[in-house]
């Protein structure tokens, strides 16, 4: 049977506390209170895609085992609306997650499938088989049909053959989640989200004409996506970190104008870029790609995200796979480093400029606390701890010279003061 999903509290973000909104750091300063507890992380934050395109060698079953990514998104891509997936290559598919122990998520076809044929894959999956597969996803980025397939596609085609083959699968299974719409390219405001060729909104028409059967709003983003000709730099990609806030909040905020209540959010596909450029300062091979990416998940687990997918495990050419041929890419090195954070969330807030700070607490009762220097100096902060500081932290780190690598337990310094090389992240763990 497939991993069972993890009961996951609220999705909305958690208010912050009236100590939280009072506890603000000085300049310099990084404050954590393990006092001021902000709810659950959820368990899928830490996922990728996979598929028959995006293939691991064997050689590399290591390096994917070390870096335990918590759920896996099949088959991956717009190879979902070229082929009906068959049921031998969803037996490969749960091999490799039952290797992970991992949540799978299934996309069955939408352009060009029938219900019918989904609703046959559930039937094997769950009815046939006994896998116990819970999420499933309906086509990939409808959004682009028209300019990938050539023909006429808009919001109320898409919200009807969406709907179909929904109803098809409900039937035969009526305890999957539905996770849509897959949208490509979210955004922070209602102006630069996605439109049909009529200029309708694409997640507003989708979640008023389907938002009672959608289970987790689903959406991709590649910031930059819309970059062309010269390379992307550091600087790109640092201002981009903190326009994750607002994106997800805007798109809370739909969610609740539109159906009323709250829902669960995923990011199926995430990467600074989707194209496969490789071998640039920025691009997404890069070391400072998986400083970027591990600010990046910071702020999602922030804002309380379901399920996170970055695009993607493996690719034989380009820069887009966190593994490519034998060959490990940096940012699969974030994801060996976040295995060590907690799952409780608690209050931590930077005071130090292009410095982002996360903590929380873990089963065994260890402090986490996850630091980001996202400048190109280092930065001499202090650490404020709520509650005393310790005689001696265990201390992880991803820079230029490790690869999420651990410097052995290290005396806390009286004045409470660190050093963090230039595009470094630095896990202190405190037991």
């Amino acid at each position: 049977p497939a991993p069972q999903p993890q009961d996951v509290a609220a999705p909305a973000a958690a208010a912050p506390t009236a100590a939280a909104e009072a506890a603000r750091p000085a300049p310099g300063v990084l404050l954590v209170d393990p006092a001021i507890d902000l709810g659950p992380i959820s368990p899928y934050i830490f996922g990728t895609n996979y598929g028959p395109m995006l293939a691991v060698p064997m050689e590399m079953m290591p390096d994917v085992l070390a870096s335990r990514f918590t759920a896996l998104r099949w088959p991956g891509g717009d190879w979902t609306d070229t082929v009906d997936m068959q049921p031998f290559q969803l037996d490969q598919f749960v091999w490799f997650y039952n290797q992970l122990g991992a949540l799978p998520t299934v996309s069955v076809r939408l352009f060009g499938g029938q219900p019918e044929t989904a609703a046959a894959m559930v039937y094997y999956a769950n009815i046939e088989q006994g896998l116990g597969i819970e999420y499933w996803s309906i086509g990939n980025e409808p959004t682009l049909y028209e300019e990938q397939h050539g023909e006429p596609y808009d919001t109320e085609r898409f919200n009807r053959e969406w709907r179909a083959i929904a109803e098809a699968m409900k039937g035969v299974d009526p305890s999957i989640k539905l996770l849509g719409p897959e949208l490509h390219q979210w955004n922070s405001e209602l102006a630069t989200t996605p439109k049909d060729p009529a200029g309708r909104d694409w997640m507003t028409e989708f979640l008023q004409a389907n938002g009672d059967l959608v289970d987790v709003v689903t959406v991709h983003r590649y910031p930059m996506y819309e970059v062309r000709g010269d390379p992307v730099t550091f600087d790109q990609l640092r201002a981009n970190t903190e326009v994750w806030d607002d994106e997800i909040r805007y798109l809370r905020q739909l969610i609740r104008e539109q159906t009323g209540r709250e829902l669960p959010i995923g990011i199926t596909e995430i990467n600074s870029s989707p194209t496969s450029v490789s071998g640039q300062p920025a691009s997404p091979d890069s070391f400072f790609n998986a400083i970027w990416y591990a600010d990046v998940l910071g702020r999602l687990i922030s804002e309380d995200l379901f399920l996170v997918n970055l695009w993607n495990i493996s690719q034989r050419s380009g820069g887009l796979g966190l593994i490519s041929g034998f060959t490990v890419r940096p940012t699969l090195y974030t994801f060996q480093i976040y295995k060590h954070f907690g799952d409780q969330q608690v209050y931590a807030a930077s005071g130090v400029e292009g410095v982002s700070v996360y903590a929380a607490l873990r089963e065994d009762g260890a402090l986490t606390v996850m630091v980001v220097n996202l400048n190109d100096d280092e930065q001499t902060v202090t650490f404020e701890l709520a509650g005393g500081a310790p005689a001696e932290a265990e201390v992880w780190r991803l820079d230029a010279e490790h690869n999420a690598e651990n410097l052995g337990k290290q005396p806390w310094p009286a004045d409470g003061t660190a050093t963090l090389p230039g595009q470094s992240v630095t896990l202190v763990v405190i037991d």
